[in-house]
């Protein structure tokens, strides 16, 4: 064939998000992707609806409406005022009904869009848009080995999952690497927890990632040729969604040389993930839509929303995570790594701005009064927040009490060593007393006595000749072992700084 130019990576998305609600999409049996019965036993979350059993009617999860719609506004989408239900139908073991409940030509939400950010400051950015994002019921889950891992030679299958809510988001194909889907697909995550309507626990099957994957090769002579699109089904890893779009991109240029097939009708197909060996496996070819003989639920309503109700759901949205990490990064001038790991989870996020707003109260800047606040709970927060099993915002020490340690390190009158420790004391005593007030009980104020420092000084050079002697020598760097053991000496009550020029003026520096 004729040699390859170039080849472009073309990569759109669909993902599968189980939404928390405590009951199905349809029914009243429990909804596994609620935190109270993740771990139920298998078949035991289901009922006649579930089941499809004749005479059971469905009956529309209001709650799942409302989620679905927080996360369609989060991603610029726009609500529908009247959608429908249609069935999808298809048989397979895990789909009782042997139909699903879905939205085919009228979506709940659609036509949105959503900046990425392209490298950890949000500097660079490609808009991803959104196509659409529907409600449907989950399928059940087909196992190939028993409960607690035992060998079988046939399947079986859980019902737990059947009649979940599902959200199936599907995005234009504008992606073109792999980086960039990963990065959505980590964004999406964050702000599908964010606005509280799923756990996100990817193992547990909360989210499922399947790109769409084709290229575009360009040949010598300038003809461009378009491999079929590759769907990629049920990625619930990062990792598992790199590494199957890296495959495909290499391995598809290969497939067309031997086959010379290119995008068309009938030409689609699916593949499913081997993390083992690191390859996609042929599953089945795609069907089109046409094969699912969709047509409108009989046993629905169509579903109508008011502009009133939806104006309610825009106002009360949380400003989202991606765009609070862009502000923490312009207003506080933070790191991107710093933002993203304070917006990480939303409740550490409001603790974060509830602290800054005391610091500034306190009459500090509010750039500066950020990016202090921000190195506190990511150094002394975070440490104890990993110690415990927490979050920063669990710990027990309050945004007035934050402002507290900020404030007292901003004048100078402690030092960074007891500003972790005078943090870890409030921890352990929550809410009982004011930063000032505990350290100047616990003794961690600094001593500003020139004739203190002077003496711990001395001593310090005392218990190092060897470093005040190279220093001396001229050895510029021996200082910093001698202003240790002064702030040692003193229990972290000297001031580093004024040590080292009491520390040099006394060595003759």
């Amino acid at each position: 064939m004729t040699d390859v130019v170039r080849t472009t990576l073309i990569v759109g998305l669909e993902v599968h998000v189980q939404l928390a609600t405590r009951t199905k999409m349809f029914s009243t049996a429990p909804n596994p992707a609620h935190v109270s019965f993740e771990d139920a036993a298998p078949n035991t979350l289901i009922d006649p609806v579930v089941l499809g059993l004749p005479g059971a009617l469905p009956l529309l999860n209001s709650e799942a409406v409302a989620m679905a719609a927080r996360v369609g506004l989060a991603l610029g989408c726009s609500i529908a005022t009247f959608t429908k239900w249609d069935r999808k139908n298809y048989f397979y073991p895990d789909l009782p009904k042997g139909y699903q409940i879905s939205q085919y030509d009228l979506p709940l939400c659609f036509d949105g869009g959503l900046e990425l950010p392209l490298d950890d400051e949000g500097a660079r950015t490609r808009r991803i848009g959104i196509i659409r994002a529907h409600l449907e019921e989950d399928a059940g889950k087909l196992l190939h080995e028993a409960p607690g891992g035992a060998a079988i030679d046939h399947s079986i299958v859980d019902y737990n999952r059947a009649g979940a809510p599902l959200l199936e988001i599907v995005t234009q194909p504008d992606f073109r690497d792999a980086d960039e889907v990963v990065r959505f697909a980590q964004l999406l995550r964050g702000v599908c927890r964010w606005l509280g309507v799923t756990e996100g626990v990817m193992q547990k099957g909360h989210m499922r990632f399947e790109p769409n994957i084709n290229l575009h090769i360009e040949l010598a002579g300038g003809r461009v040729v378009k491999t079929p699109i590759v769907e990629i089904k049920n990625l619930n890893s990062f990792r598992a969604l790199r590494g199957a779009i890296e495959y495909e991109a290499a391995a598809q240029v290969d497939r067309w040389r031997e086959d010379g097939r290119v995008m068309g009708p009938g030409a689609k197909s699916t593949r499913g993930w081997d993390d083992v060996r690191g390859v996609t496996t042929a599953q089945r070819e795609k069907e089109d839509a046409h094969e699912y003989r969709y047509f409108p639920e009989p046993d629905l309503p169509p579903l109508t929303l008011d502009e009133g109700a939806i104006a309610r759901l825009r106002e009360a949205l949380p400003e989202p995570p991606h765009e609070r990490t862009r502000r923490y990064v312009a207003s506080y001038a933070l790191g991107g790594k710093e933002a993203a790991a304070l917006t990480e989870d939303r409740a550490v996020s409001d603790f974060f701005d509830a602290c800054v707003e005391e610091v500034v109260r306190a009459g500090v800047g509010r750039e500066p009064a950020g990016k202090k606040t921000a190195n506190l709970l990511l150094q002394s927060g975070a440490k104890r927040a990993n110690e415990r099993g927490a979050l920063i915002s669990d710990l027990g020490v309050t945004p007035a009490q934050v402002a507290g340690v900020v404030s007292l390190r901003e004048k100078n009158e402690i030092g960074s060593s007891a500003a972790d420790e005078l943090f870890g004391l409030l921890c352990d005593a929550p809410g009982v007393e004011d930063a000032r007030a505990l350290a100047e009980r616990k003794g961690l104020l600094q001593v500003m006595d020139e004739s203190a420092l002077r003496a711990w000084c001395e001593a310090a050079i005392a218990a190092n000749p060897k470093s005040a002697e190279d220093y001396r020598a001229g050895k510029q760097a021996a200082i910093g072992a001698l202003v240790g053991g002064v702030m040692r000496i003193s229990q972290g009550r000297a001031d580093a700084k004024a040590a080292r020029e009491a520390l040099m003026e006394m060595l003759g520096g």
